[in-house]
């Protein structure tokens, strides 16, 4: 019998604690008709059975009001509804166009591209997905009865606005795409949709893949081609009960994933040891703003929520009879000269923002930085030719606040002797690079042996009494280049104490046709933890060096690295290790030693 007495109610909330369980919180963005926002019950009804918080976000474009909603959800669902105006897509409106619905246009092109650079799991529906193509790079037929197929063949007459009908029968079919997600979720091939609908996707764009098609050419649907968790489907799923519950299941699992992916990264310490952004300062690109130029910037920290980055100062190895004024960017006297140029172009960008960007040495400094709501800026040198052949430059570096040097880079310096283009100058480490190492050891500045040739990899371990680093390496039983560490060295490496930190440059990923990308990144890490184990691993992305991948392809997506772990069950803890602890751990024992 129903109960009309609050308290009774209020009394079961109260019976135990918590009052009640987290569920992923999902935002669906509200149709407008009338004045009024309004939701179909069909949509929060589905979100609420697989297990979500449905909340309605309303049609405003307000920047501050778009980002705030966005900072509160963990998964985003598109609605359906009216026509595009087609001037967003430097259209003229064709006859059979139908009512547009301009208080929803701009307010959802910026929600979905904000979102996307967050990477929110996202679903659109219908108008939602076609409002997935024409925010991120694709182009929607305004009219499917008078437009054409993407390979330009017209389209056979099939009805799909089927308005009369009863919204919760199938009126045709689709075929899935059997490598596809969508494949993995009803595990058929064809399955029977609903259809009320004029306008579709024609082009999905870049960042997707077609998954399915009705039987006259038609998109039906679209996923992610980056391997992130965004999806589109022309059918309408909410009125058809259990049949379409496992999108909303995909949407809400993801969600669930993404959520602890945030809180975890709220709660510890993220680091990529290893980016190139300063070579293009040189060309004007900015660190405070969301600059399309270089992978690393404020924003893009931002929305892949990493606290801290080692800005390496790159110094370009002169070719035989060249100088390092014939290859250095800047107008400078010396490699060391040069260095410190960087390192002034670094810090003025930090000193600028204040409030959100802080210098570090330290893992100290990083925690105070985080604790305060800063992102940290690390120094590092690549390529011990900064030295200049003079071993007071090591201090020199250590007090400007370098934190480690990776002492060659694609060729043999006076140090060492590099795993590309090598001549075999030293048989490895020369004596004046043996000095070097033990001074690096008395001054706190970590050994980076990432570039090194394998000989002198042996010998640095040999030589130096605090454990070494590769900032950016990866495993050579995966992608067999010199550069990438064999399972011997991953072995010694780890037995003395160090750490390898996977990198995302193609080219050390794999050395075949495919296209490098996120799966292949997290094969060369567990295959690094199952050499080395779990206490000798992390990532140094070379960002703005050449690094970047399909799924991880600037900062903005580190996040999804987590959300790969995750899914993977690695712990909190084994996460926390992975991203940055162990890192950490070796530069606090290396700086102890000061």
């Amino acid at each position: 019998m129903k109960s009309f007495n609050i308290h009774s109610h209020l009394n079961k909330i109260y019976a135990g604690y918590p009052e009640g369980t987290h569920r992923p919180v999902i935002g669906i963005t509200g149709n407008f008709a009338d004045g009024n926002t309004c939701l179909c019950d069909k949509y929060y009804r589905q979100i609420e059975a697989a297990g979500g918080t449905p909340v309605i976000i309303p049609p405003v474009a307000d920047k501050d009001i778009i980002i705030s909603t966005l900072d509160r959800i963990d998964g985003l669902m598109l609605s359906g509804g009216s026509d595009f105006n087609p001037l967003w897509a430097g259209e003229e409106p064709v006859p059979q166009l139908h009512g547009i619905n301009a208080e929803r246009d701009l307010a959802e092109l910026l929600i979905i591209r904000l979102a996307f650079n967050r990477q929110i799991p996202i679903l659109g529906i219908c108008r939602g997905m076609q409002a997935l193509a024409m925010a991120l790079d694709g182009k929607v037929i305004q009219d499917i009865e008078s437009g054409r197929r993407q390979d330009g063949k017209p389209l056979p007459a099939i009805k799909h606005s089927q308005q009369a009908e009863n919204r919760g029968e199938p009126t045709h079919s689709v075929r899935i795409e059997k490598n596809s997600v969508l494949y993995s979720l009803f595990n058929r091939e064809k399955i029977y949709v609903n259809s009320f609908h004029h306008q579709a996707v024609g082009i999905c764009g870049r960042h997707f893949n077609v998954s399915a098609t009705a039987p006259d050419g038609t998109t039906e649907a679209m996923e992610s081609s980056e391997h992130k968790p965004v999806m589109g489907v022309q059918w309408h799923p909410e009125w058809l009960g259990d049949e379409g519950l496992p999108l909303f299941k995909w949407l809400v699992d993801n969600a669930a994933t993404f959520g602890e992916a945030k809180r975890l990264h709220n709660q510890i310490v993220t680091l990529d040891t290893h980016c190139d952004t300063p070579m293009f300062f040189p060309q004007g690109a900015r660190f405070d703003r969301r600059d399309n130029d270089i992978l690393v910037d404020l924003h893009k920290m931002t929305d892949g929520r990493l606290d801290a980055v080692t800005m390496a100062a790159y110094l370009p190895q002169p070719a035989e009879g060249q100088t390092f004024a014939d290859v250095s960017p800047y107008a400078v006297e010396s490699p060391a000269a040069y260095a410190g140029t960087i390192f002034d172009k670094i810090e003025e960008t930090v000193h600028a923002n204040p409030l959100y960007l802080g210098m570090a040495r330290t893992p100290d400094e990083i925690a105070a930085n985080k604790a305060a709501g800063r992102k940290s800026v690390l120094l590092g040198i690549e390529n011990g030719i900064a030295l200049e052949h003079d071993i007071a430059n090591v201090k020199h570096f250590a007090r400007r606040g370098v934190t480690y040097i990776t002492l060659c880079h694609n060729g043999d310096n006076d140090i060492c002797d590099s795993a590309k283009r090598s001549m075999a100058t030293h048989n490895g480490v020369s004596g004046f690079g043996a000095d070097v190492i033990r001074e690096m050891n008395r001054c706190g500045i970590m050994v980076d042996m990432s570039h090194a040739g394998e000989k002198s990899f042996y010998d640095a371990l040999d030589i130096s009494t605090a454990p070494i680093v590769c900032s950016h390496s990866n495993c050579r039983a995966l992608c067999d280049v010199p550069r990438n560490l064999t399972d011997d060295q991953m072995r010694a490496l780890a037995l003395k104490g160090g750490v390898m930190h996977v990198t995302l440059y193609h080219g050390f990923l794999r050395n075949d046709d495919g296209e490098a990308n996120i799966l292949d990144a997290v094969a060369h890490l567990e295959h690094a933890i199952d050499i080395m184990g779990i206490d000798h691993v992390g990532l140094g992305t070379d960002f703005d060096g050449d690094g970047g991948i399909c799924g991880l392809a600037d900062a903005s997506e580190l996040i999804n690295f987590t959300m790969q772990l995750l899914r993977r069950r690695y712990s909190h803890g084994d996460i926390e290790k992975i991203w940055g602890g162990n890192w950490m751990r070796v530069m606090k024992a290396v700086q102890a030693r000061e």
